[in-house]
């Protein structure tokens, strides 16, 4: 597609940003945020250049829209299959396919992530209660507004760590590099338009949710590993040792011997069970931290 030669920055980002409008949102967003900062630099150190000559001269080093466009999609490639190795055959059968998980790195991934989610989303709430607190309370003082800045721009920082965590852990592309600020505008416009971005609120109430999922997700992985190793280690252990991992009044419970095969076989099943819903979990919060840090491309 022939597109005409781009006479201004914003133009060449309009161009790059509509040549990728298909792809991953937080594609767009690195690709955006890269172009930029080159265009910007190449600006600042050529001052007395025309806009048209300087972008022709970038056209042909840098990269046309089109042809940036290009090869960020095929960078893309790689790291999707970096991120998403391409799995072995699935196996036939459906039990083979129920244990098979246990060689899923993105299971032991997921699991790993609900552990961690609890810690994170401490810190993630307590950041984001105490910040709304002091910035938006000290609002009618001087100091008010700069904090509240301040506090805003940390919560897009910790956003791009979440991002890595999310996609380091769950597999789940997200954006490398933030949004660029447009440095021509004036400093209040910027202010302005970091209290009126929807992601920033999202971002925000993302920290906030991250409490209760936190809980829920360690929760659930502390009492469904205990309970699966309980149940499946129980006779072994009461068998070698006379100690059991399974207590109720400071009583070891013990089902009777003909039963304690299938106590060990339903521990073992609860186990590789929990191992699937770990791996959907992630999935789930995956696309959750995608919907609510990555802007729309």
């Amino acid at each position: 597609m022939n597109r005409p030669t781009p006479r201004s920055i914003n133009e060449y980002l309009d161009q790059l940003r509509d040549a990728l409008r298909d792809e991953d949102p937080a594609l767009i967003q690195d690709a955006l945020y890269d172009a930029e900062d080159h265009l910007r630099s190449e600006f600042a150190e050529n001052p007395g250049v025309a806009p048209a000559e300087l972008l022709a001269r970038i056209a042909n080093s840098y990269g046309a829209p089109d042809e940036v466009a290009e090869i960020y999609r095929d960078k893309e490639v790689v790291v999707n299959r970096a991120l998403r190795p391409p799995r072995p055959p699935q196996p036939k059968s459906a039990l083979a396919r129920f244990f098979g998980v246990a060689v899923d790195p993105r299971a032991w991934a997921a699991m790993f992530y609900m552990l961690l989610a609890l810690p994170t989303g401490i810190f993630y709430f307590t950041w984001a209660v105490t910040g709304l607190s002091l910035s938006f309370g000290l609002m009618i003082l001087v100091i008010g507004l700069p904090l509240a800045v301040l506090f805003l721009a940390t919560v897009r920082a910790l956003s791009l760590v979440e991002g890595r965590i999310i996609e380091v852990m769950l597999g789940e592309r997200m954006p490398r590099r933030p949004l660029y600020a447009a440095r021509e505008l004036p400093l209040l416009e910027r202010v302005k338009r970091l209290f009126t971005d929807p992601r920033t609120w999202g971002t925000l109430f993302y920290m906030v949710l991250m409490l209760p999922l936190g809980i829920f997700y360690f929760t659930l992985l502390v009492t469904c590993v205990s309970l699966g190793l309980g149940l499946a280690l129980n006779p072994l252990i009461y068998a070698l040792s006379g100690f059991g991992l399974v207590n109720f009044d400071d009583q070891v419970f013990m089902l009777p011997l003909w039963l304690q095969p299938l106590q060990i076989v339903v521990g073992i099943l609860l186990l590789f069970g929990f191992m699937h819903l770990a791996r959907g979990i992630g999935k789930l919060q995956g696309a959750l931290a995608k919907q609510l840090l990555v802007p729309a491309g």
